[in-house]
């Protein structure tokens, strides 16, 4: 952590967005308004789950529910300091903060990847073993899955980023990006680097490219088990269903891949800046539209909590608002 003239690094200089004084207003009227429809979005998700008796006995809900909350933390983990960055004339990021940033955010994007496998493993159960899924899918494996991906999540990237948090970084401390990332701390760090890099990329592929298969699979035998003729009744409600997961998981693991393709050059750090702004801020917006807020469930739990607060109608397990 020294520099070369002897000198401890004790911050970073965050470069953030090249742009003018009247860009940067409206990047922050913009990320602001973002960052709170995005929190009331999940907050709702998780407010329905917990007041609605139905949808609080259906591990689908029970896992959608942590999601929602994950996103809530993931997204605060990036937006609130980029809000503050953008209002500042230079964002400067103690060492300390950064490495914290950095472990919260590779944290929460890999229990983010463990949750949509957890989430693809109980739609196989439900449409491909009805007749099994009450008992596998069950309220407590349900809370197992759920503690293990927080814990798994959580504890996978101790040892790599305490490892990269002991390099020796020799100057200059500018970073050029928005937030404390894998990449833009190892290129300020002094060699040698140690198995830092490679036990973090080891981890990474791991995680990404074994969930991504995984996920891969069950949707696959999902839609062929549709397919079967005696799924032809509910085979719209089905594919209307897993369509909107399908749609999450597209945009979340698309734009975590394309940070593998970004080619390299001079506009490199502009792109990299676009594709962890996306995955960062503009997927946890998108995600509660897209799982429960269009969902024909979540609508009708919406329903019963209105009319429980305006004619004080009984809710399913008999109780009032």
């Amino acid at each position: 952590m020294e520099l070369a003239n002897g000198t401890t690094v004790q911050e970073f200089i965050l470069l953030g967005f090249r742009v003018g004084q009247q860009e940067r207003f409206l990047l922050l009227i913009f990320f602001t308004i973002l960052y709170v429809l995005t929190l009331a979005e999940n907050f709702i998700i998780i407010a329905l789950v917990l007041l609605d008796a139905h949808l609080a006995r259906l591990p689908m809900y029970i896992l959608l529910s942590h999601f929602s909350w994950l996103e809530m933390c993931y997204v605060s983990t990036t937006v609130p300091r980029m809000i503050f960055d953008l209002s500042s004339p230079q964002g400067i990021s103690s060492f300390r903060d950064c490495f914290l940033q950095f472990y919260l955010l590779f944290s929460l994007g890999t229990t983010e990847d463990l949750f949509l496998s957890a989430m693809a493993l109980d739609r196989y159960l439900a449409i491909c073993h009805p007749l099994h899924y009450p008992q596998i899918m069950s309220t407590n494996f349900c809370c197992v899955l759920v503690a293990a991906c927080w814990v798994l999540g959580f504890t996978a990237f101790v040892v790599p980023v305490t490892l990269m948090s002991r390099l020796s970084f020799c100057g200059p401390n500018i970073i050029d990006h928005f937030l404390c990332d894998a990449g833009p701390l190892l290129s300020l760090a002094c060699p040698p680097l140690g198995v830092a890099p490679l036990l973090c990329q080891i981890l990474v592929n791991i995680f990404l490219l074994g969930n991504v298969l995984f996920v891969a699979l069950s949707y696959s035998t999902v839609i062929l088990t549709l397919m079967k003729p005696s799924f032809e009744g509910s085979r719209r409600k089905a594919f209307s269903t897993i369509s909107f997961h399908l749609v999450v998981v597209t945009l979340f693991y698309g734009s975590v891949g394309a940070m593998y393709i970004i080619p390299d050059g001079e506009n490199q750090s502009e792109v990299t800046k676009a594709v962890t702004l996306f995955y960062t801020s503009i997927t946890p917006f998108l995600n509660p539209m897209i799982y429960c807020l269009r969902n024909d469930q979540v609508k009708e739990a919406l329903g019963r909590f209105q009319r429980r607060k305006c004619y004080g109608e009984p809710s399913a397990d008999g109780s009032t608002l």
